[in-house]
């Protein structure tokens, strides 16, 4: 079976009865949980642009919080597989013979090269090209080259890949934890299993992946990306005025009615945020998407206030790094890559008993408006390269930056479960905040003695 991972980093028995040791302070964490001040609405650019911060969030952020993996329907038999990351670890998901998702880290024991170069496919086993040690889908070591050469007590049982300890799935969403002890997933997200459903839990069948896993490459910090899915409905007239100008039946943009809309924002103390125009005729913005739907069996089946809000136009964050946009059933992470450079990686889940023609309309709108080439997506990315382009200036670093909007306007709202605040408003990103303070001060799973 695979070997578990222990706090001070060594890795089986066979490591544990080592002198081997990593001495102290070769790994500093800094407390720079005061960088930010969300009851005061202050936060320190430098959260953006420095190194320390970016290596205590691998610590302590990443390396215990429920990170998004892969969705339920890229794995249909033994064998199937899927590459992704956890933090900067490379991370295997892949089904078992026993049809359980396993998930590892992309490192063979040896020399520790990748064992799966492909993004995705079907494998009997993962053999390293470096010296050929093969791993079974269950994680375990069971071929080595020249083992013979190998001293008596070596033991296979002791060096296969290092297992994810904690895989746990929601409506099709698949999440890791390398905590062993991590709360469950569903008392994590809390109250925000309400508004995921209203994108989620539409079909009684659930979801569908269709049209594969798009990725690219942005300059700029992971966080400047998901707190604007958590918090930001702010930036939407005025960053995407000339996409809303040509989405508009009359080339003139939309009405003020629908550009001045209200609605809410939501936030837990776990720092996950949806915000949500509302109005009794919220619909779906693809013309044959809107008219496949039956609002009145969705209403009876999420109820008035979810199809009136977060099940159509909006936005949301699992923190610390997967967001969501239910109207074209786009799901992303945003991959950090040191503090200057994101990768993103975006799917379409759609509902499964969607008919092809539907399915195909809600795909060609989410590539026309969130996917790579999107015409909102490239007004974002604009956006996030210019903050973080001109944030290593010594003036422009010491600068503190502003998310005040809303203070003092949260409360609780009948109808609408946990704490929500004003549509335009940073409540949320100051819940992001709040959540990102209390893990860096924190010390980890595996920083226990």
């Amino acid at each position: 079976m695979p070997n578990s991972f222990s706090p001070n980093g060594l890795r089986g028995a066979a490591a544990g009865d080592s002198t081997l040791r990593r001495p102290d302070g070769l790994d500093p964490v800094a407390d720079v949980s005061t960088m930010v001040d969300p009851e005061g609405g202050l936060v320190d650019r430098a959260v953006f642009t420095d190194r320390t911060v970016y290596d205590t969030e691998m610590r302590r952020i990443f390396a215990r919080s429920w990170l998004f993996l892969a969705h339920t329907d890229q794995f249909h038999k033994p064998g199937d597989f899927f590459q992704t990351f956890m933090g900067e670890d490379p991370i295997i998901v892949t089904m078992d013979k026993q049809r359980r998702i396993r998930a590892y880290l992309n490192s063979c024991r040896h020399r520790g090269a990748r064992v799966c170069r492909a993004d995705e496919g079907q494998a009997k086993a993962f053999t390293c090209t470096y010296h050929g040690w093969s791993f079974g889908l269950d994680g375990s070591l069971i071929s080595v080259p020249n083992s013979g050469g190998y001293p008596e007590e070596f033991k296979r049982e002791d060096w296969g890949l290092v297992e994810v300890p904690n895989v746990q799935e929601y409506h099709g969403l698949i999440f890791g934890n390398w905590d062993p002890d991590a709360m469950p997933l569903e008392e994590d997200l809390g109250d925000m299993r309400w508004y995921l459903d209203a994108m989620l839990d539409r079909d009684p069948e659930g979801t569908v992946v269709v049209g594969g896993v798009m990725k690219w490459v942005l300059h700029g910090n992971w966080k400047l990306a998901a707190e604007q899915f958590a918090t930001d409905w702010y930036h939407v007239n005025m960053s995407h005025a000339s996409a809303l100008q040509v989405l508009s039946p009359t080339g003139q943009g939309p009405k003020k009615e629908i550009a001045e809309r209200t609605g809410r924002q939501f936030h837990n103390e776990h720092g996950h945020a949806h915000g949500f125009p509302v109005h009794p005729r919220n619909r779906f913005d693809a013309r044959t998407v809107h008219q496949w739907y039956d609002y009145d069996a969705l209403r009876e089946r999420l109820g008035t206030e979810r199809v009136a809000g977060p099940m159509t136009n909006g936005h949301g964050t699992v923190f610390p790094n997967f967001s969501y946009l239910p109207v074209n059933g786009s799901i992303r992470v945003w991959h950090p890559k040191g503090p200057d450079r994101m990768e993103v990686w975006a799917w379409t889940v759609l509902d499964r008993s969607m008919p092809e023609e539907v399915r195909e309309a809600q795909r060609l709108y989410n590539l026309r408006t969130f996917g790579p080439s999107g015409i909102f997506e490239q007004d974002d990315g604009e956006n996030w390269s210019e903050c973080q382009a001109i944030a290593h200036g010594f003036m422009t670093n010491s600068t503190p930056l502003n998310y005040q909007m809303g203070i003092g306007s949260d409360r609780e709202e009948p109808g609408y479960p946990g704490t929500t605040s004003e549509l335009l408003s940073d409540s949320a990103g100051r819940a992001f905040y709040r959540r990102w303070a209390e893990l860096i001060r924190t010390p980890a799973w595996h920083e226990q003695a």
